[in-house]
């Protein structure tokens, strides 16, 4: 009911806050083309500072996924946060579902934001979205960091078991879920301990649905689940040219580490796996301290200084 208090709504306001006190604003860009795309960047870009994207997963939008990370970056980083299409204040009245899409659209969001050269960093779906834009803007994009996307799914790997759920459909269901019972499915999948989770009352597990993850667009974000594997075949993708730094967590159930590994070695010595133990899917809530600890080692390092090990490290 309208009018009611919202948790939800009470956190969103605190990350909103607690993003301004670190120079972070939002943004609103208009492509012309049906197309709006709102981000969170850092209010003041100074020029000695490399430019980061951070592009987030499925769930909530932007903001929830990225608070804790983007405040403890915003002192060495000029930060360009978008909520992806269909996600928060982004939208589209445009047919297209693809990764190739949410790339093209990020892209051009940030070509009319002057930002000519940057790294980044793609969670989960995220990084199906960082990965295409790092192929397909190779001069625009410096380091590459691919957290828990797996990039090198092939279409057969849903028939053959290597997920937990093998239906797509599914899978979907849950991974964008409209009600209490599928949350609590989520959560099982996605924390490494969800027991705690899974004590979490229904009232707040329903007003999280209603409020950060919102019942706007269900349709939409399931055809963005379904397209990923659609035709894919790891031959077929192309393999990067920028330094690329995959995290992984040990426990994830959502994309096995299996699937990291076959993305190291797609990318062979230009990719660098590490893999962060007693983590599941979502190591950027449950050790976000050693996660930016990563991310800084890597995003900050020079070219003069040690390039990427061809190996996989746990931390």
């Amino acid at each position: 009911m309208t009018g009611c208090f919202s948790f939800s709504e009470v956190i969103e306001g605190a990350y909103r806050y607690g993003f301004k006190r670190s120079g972070i604003r939002p943004v609103t860009i208009d492509l012309k083309d049906g197309t709006v795309v709102h981000f969170w960047v850092s209010k003041t870009r100074d020029e000695s500072k490399p430019n980061l994207l951070l592009i987030h997963g499925l769930g909530a939008s932007a903001i929830w996924q990225w608070y804790d990370v983007a405040r403890r970056l915003s002192p060495h980083f000029n930060l360009f946060i978008p909520d992806l299409v269909f996600f928060g204040g982004s939208s589209t009245t445009r047919p297209e579902r693809s990764d190739v899409f949410q790339a093209q659209t990020l892209m051009r969001a940030l070509e009319a934001q002057s930002v000519k050269r940057f790294s980044l960093v793609g969670l989960s779906y995220g990084g199906f979205v960082g990965y295409r834009m790092a192929s397909m803007y190779g001069d625009a994009v410096e380091k590459v960091v691919i957290c828990c996307a797996a990039v090198c799914v092939e279409e057969n790997d849903m028939r053959d078991g290597v997920f937990a759920v093998s239906d797509l459909d599914e899978a979907s269901k849950i991974l964008v879920p409209e009600s209490v019972k599928k949350l609590r499915e989520l959560i099982g999948y996605i924390f490494y301990k969800p027991a705690l989770a899974r004590l979490v009352p229904p009232c707040l597990l329903h007003d999280f649905i209603e409020h950060a993850l919102t019942r706007e667009n269900v349709k939409e974000k399931r055809e963005l689940i379904k397209d990923i594997p659609k035709d894919r075949i790891v031959s077929e993708i192309p393999k990067l040219t920028q330094p690329t730094l995959i995290i992984w967590g040990e426990h994830d159930r959502v994309f096995p580490l299996v699937m990291g590994k076959r993305l190291k070695q797609h990318l062979g010595d230009n990719g660098k796996l590490v893999v962060i133990e007693r983590t599941g899917h979502i190591f950027n809530f449950e050790k976000p301290k050693t996660y930016v600890k990563h991310l800084k080692s890597f995003l900050m390092q020079t070219k003069q200084q040690v390039p990427v090990s061809n190996g996989s490290v746990k931390s």
